[in-house]
């Protein structure tokens, strides 16, 4: 729904497009970078609109719906989007997945995007997945038509790792990278309004608090403490979206949280770093006492991003079960000792034992304790994959598969090039997870499958009880490949 802040002398439209993939779901997924962009245009007198096209909350999709809820997880705010099934692009006509739009309904976004007055003098629209872009092509063109003479701004992950194709879409402005100067400059240069707030992008402490009050759902509320992360695995894009690492202060960290629980009584606080705990006595440790010396009880801490197990000592675990940390998600990505170095070394098996080690012993069940499982990487079998999820169980965790996805100029780009049968590098659309770009015949798609399979079980499992017995969960993978005949190239 469109919501619009205090009126002053320049007049900006803010969109957050549609979504069109095989699968997406609202894992905590606001549109960050756009609001915090927001909450620097507001410091700087702007006027601001704001059309949210994957509103879970507009009044008349759920009318529409006839009050039908939308399945998820009420008590942490996540879950699913309105959706509508629509025509596969051409180049993904093979896939055996239904394709959709995620988001309110066309003529709503027309009727949401015809009551914004005045006019505004210029539109800014954020993207995330580079394979997205086919749902923003299509608010592009829904914009033009109902502002065709207002210049449009396109910035985020998609432009920034994609700016050629981007430019393809036929947008007035694209800022690639880091966008806050750039933006205020251009701004400036669109409407003639000079430009009074300019802040130090490597000082996060003074930037102004994200505009939350634009979105009409705020079960949750997104913290970013850091920018960027201190360390370079091969299939992450971090290094590529931000210059450096930098970190905001534990009292600025403390002071934001404490005015959104305040503010508008958020419950529910997700942390979207990439490197949430590093050098925790400098950082994530001061901020947990700082949380709780203010009394800020019956909040919820959720991290969807994987944590650096690593990081994680008896004195952080127990303080992260104290605050009231739910959703606790590491980074392990695989077995396989060779992988866990060339990708990085982000983590290795004893780390990880010790975390989930000192999690269990602070209070955290295996339920809450998920474990991030990378699945699909070039030339991975697996077999590889299937010693994870055992592991993972072993240890006292829950695996969660993260299906990979190439993104260029990664250190894994080319090798990804090189074995998917897909033309990466030709179309976007091709870095979708969802249809594994780089499936081979040690990893097919029927195996994925079978996969996906054993670890619902586990799932399943683990949240009636709280835990899995190692010998059941074994016994659920030597099941599924005595049922399809499978060769165990490696014992579990």
């Amino acid at each position: 729904m469109h919501r619009s802040m205090h009126r002053s002398n320049a007049h900006l439209l803010l969109v957050n497009p549609w979504v069109y993939d095989f699968a997406a779901y609202d894992y905590w997924l606001q549109p960050l970078g756009l609001i915090s962009i927001a909450g620097l245009l507001r410091q700087n007198g702007f006027h601001l609109s704001f059309v949210d096209c994957l509103d879970r909350s507009h009044p008349e999709m759920h009318i529409r719906h006839q009050g039908k809820m939308l399945k998820g997880n009420q008590a942490y705010g996540h879950g699913q989007f309105f959706k509508k099934e629509i025509k596969k692009p051409g180049q993904l006509i093979s896939v055996p997945r239904r394709y959709s739009r995620y988001g309110i309904h066309p003529d709503i976004l027309q009727k949401e995007l015809k009551k914004v007055t005045p006019s505004p003098e210029a539109i800014l629209m954020s993207t995330t997945m580079t394979y997205w872009y086919p749902g923003t092509s299509d608010t592009l063109l829904m914009l033009r038509e109902i502002f065709p003479n207002t210049p449009v701004i396109i910035g985020g992950n998609y432009v920034t790792l994609c700016p050629e194709h981007a430019r393809k879409l036929g947008a007035d402005h694209y800022i690639c990278g880091q966008g806050a100067k750039k933006v205020l400059n251009l701004l400036s240069r669109i409407t003639g309004r000079n430009i009074t707030f300019m802040p130090d992008e490597d000082d996060l402490d003074q930037w102004p608090y994200p505009a939350f009050d634009l979105l009409n759902q705020r079960d949750y509320v997104c913290i970013q403490t850091s920018k960027g992360c201190p360390f370079n695995c091969s299939y992450c894009a971090s290094n590529l979206l931000n210059k450096g690492f930098k970190r905001a202060s534990p009292p600025r960290v403390i002071n934001e949280i404490e005015h959104w629980v305040h503010m508008y009584g958020v419950k529910n606080i997700v942390f979207y770093d990439d490197a949430l705990l590093f050098e925790p006595d400098n950082h994530m440790i001061p901020i947990l006492r700082g949380i709780m010396e203010k009394g800020l009880k019956h909040i919820s801490f959720h991290t969807p991003n994987g944590m650096h197990a690593r990081f994680i000592s008896s004195k952080l675990a127990d303080l992260m079960f104290k605050t009231g940390f739910k959703t606790i998600r590491l980074g392990y990505e695989t077995a396989n000792p060779h992988r866990q170095t060339s990708t990085g070394g982000k983590v290795y098996d004893s780390e990880l034992e010790s975390a989930l080690t000192y999690l269990r012993k602070a209070g955290f069940r295996s339920s809450d304790l998920g474990v991030y499982i990378l699945i699909g990487l070039p030339g991975q079998e697996a077999d590889e994959v299937k010693e994870s999820i055992y592991r993972v169980v072993r240890l006292g965790g829950t695996p969660i598969l993260s299906e990979f996805s190439p993104i260029p100029n990664t250190a894994v780009w080319e090798e990804s090039l090189r074995f998917s049968r897909y033309n990466l590098a030709d179309d976007p659309l091709f870095h979708n997870n969802s249809i594994l770009p780089c499936a081979w015949s040690g990893f097919t798609w029927e195996d994925y499958l079978g996969i996906k399979s054993i670890v619902k079980r586990i799932h399943r499992e683990i949240m009636e009880k709280g835990e899995i017995a190692e010998e059941r969960a074994r016994d659920l993978m030597k099941s599924y490949i005595s049922r399809n005949q499978l060769p165990a190239r490696r014992s579990v």
